[in-house]
């Protein structure tokens, strides 16, 4: 080691400071690097207690790692930061290290000044809330655009020229297209419209927007063969070229039309029946939240593409019966099923369908789905259901017929009842009622004249 006296400075200049605190807490001695001059002068400190200069935080922090060294001598020194207070409002972190002074007793502390660490600290709290403030007055903007966007009667369709892609719409135009706005939006405008190439769409609109004279582009829906003029404007927001499009119905009848729209839309997503639009095959294209809350779905795309028979307790069986009845008269009315949700919760509903059609031709199903509680009389139950003269004729049984006769007995009653009840679901439809049954036509015919519910000499 080097001789003390050759390194009688080198307490001064180890850190920005260095105080000295004796046995009984007072400060015996105290040094500041003339290197920092925000430290100030601390002379005054000498002969007065040094938690006198702490916050009361770091008095407690103190006094216990104080406490722990006294426990431990041979305890390995850890840094410690303080918080110091002068003057009242002058108040200022160090870093310290504690180190034992043998000879001399007390304690020797080298501090570090964090001011310019809690300086930085400050300006990226600051910051930080700035940016914070932003983003909620973005937020802010951007709910104000939505709800000025939504409420407008105009048709409108904000387009990305690059991509040729709808970045947003409302409610209106979806409705002039023939679709809803979640369907619409991300996809390609080209396919909104009947034999119209991206490249070539986006050249035309191009070549409107930047022509004098006021004209648009005549365009045909694709979703419901309808006539529309598209009129083109181009502007630039945040150094990107994004295109306006006002739609308007060939009809002259765009105002009415998107109107009504936002009310249909508004029914839509508020009303507590569940409603599912699916294609001819009963493959779900849209659906509204009611559904989605009988299915526990978190979102559309949960359900989307997926069949409603996965939904149905029967499967496959409803879902083409309720098809082919609404194909062939039209709408398919007050059909009790029931549904089963993701998470295997099951809903007893009343049906309804109708067959959707376009000029263009079919455009699917519409479904509409009332969850239908059980009534105080117990409807649902299976006693409820079996009639009193069935029952009764079972029960006179008892007494003059072994156990296996009456079970033999009860077992056709309920038979038939489930019979019945499958031929009254499906409308007489005898494929469907044998399908739903589980049973071959041949059998399901068998069990009908077993049961007197057809003429034996009857083919139908």
């Amino acid at each position: 080691m080097p001789d003390p006296t050759e390194v009688q400075n080198i307490v001064e200049q180890a850190g920005d400071m260095a105080v000295y605190v004796s046995d009984d807490g007072e400060v015996a001695g105290i040094s500041v690097n003339p290197d920092c001059p925000s430290l100030g002068c601390l002379d005054h400190w000498v002969g007065r207690p040094f938690k006198n200069f702490l916050t009361f935080e770091s008095k407690e922090k103190f006094e216990l790692r104080v406490a722990a060294m006294q426990a431990d001598p041979d305890m390995t020194p850890r840094a410690l930061e303080l918080n110091h207070v002068d003057n009242a409002t002058w108040e200022f972190p160090i870093r310290y290290t504690l180190h034992r002074v043998y000879r001399n007793g007390g304690l020797l502390l080298l501090g570090r000044d964090m001011q310019p660490i809690a300086e930085v600290q400050q300006r990226l709290v600051a910051e930080q809330t700035a940016r914070e403030r932003d983003q909620q007055r973005l937020r802010g903007e951007q709910t104000f655009y939505n709800v000025v966007l939504q409420a407008s009667e105009t048709p409108l369709i904000l387009v990305e020229p690059e991509k040729g892609r709808i970045r947003d719409l409302n409610g209106a135009a979806a409705m002039l297209l023939g679709a809803s706005p979640e369907t619409l939006s991300g996809s390609s405008l080209a396919q909104a419209f009947d034999g119209r190439r991206r490249e070539e769409l986006i050249e035309a609109m191009r070549a409107a927007a930047g022509s004098r004279e006021v004209r648009g582009i005549n365009l045909v829906a694709r979703r419901n063969e309808r006539d529309v003029t598209l009129h083109p404007e181009f502007f630039r927001a945040a150094g990107d070229l994004f295109i306006l499009c006002h739609l308007r119905s060939a009809d002259g009848k765009a105002g009415t039309t998107a109107e009504s729209g936002v009310v249909m839309g508004a029914l839509y997503a508020a009303t507590s029946d569940a409603i599912v639009i699916t294609d001819g095959k009963g493959v779900i294209r849209d659906a509204n939240e009611a559904f989605l809350t009988m299915a526990d779905a978190a979102q559309l795309r949960d359900i989307r593409d997926v069949n409603l028979s996965d939904f149905l307790v029967r499967g496959a069986v409803d879902t083409k019966l309720m098809l082919e009845t609404a194909a062939k008269q039209g709408r398919l009315r007050n059909y009790s099923t029931q549904v089963a949700s993701l998470v295997g919760t099951r809903a007893t509903v009343d049906v309804s369908v109708a067959r959707l059609r376009n000029p263009s031709g079919d455009f699917g199903f519409g479904f509409i789905l009332r969850n239908t509680a059980m009534n105080e009389a117990g409807e649902t139950e299976f006693g409820s259901v079996v009639s009193e003269e069935a029952m009764k004729n079972v029960m006179d049984l008892v007494g003059t017929a072994s156990l296996k006769e009456l079970v033999s007995a009860t077992s056709d009653v309920i038979e038939k009842l489930c019979i019945e009840t499958a031929v009254q679901l499906t409308g007489n439809n005898r494929v469907a009622a044998a399908e739903m049954l589980g049973l071959s036509r041949q059998s399901l015919y068998v069990k009908l004249r077993k049961h007197g519910l057809i003429n034996s000499n009857s083919d139908e």
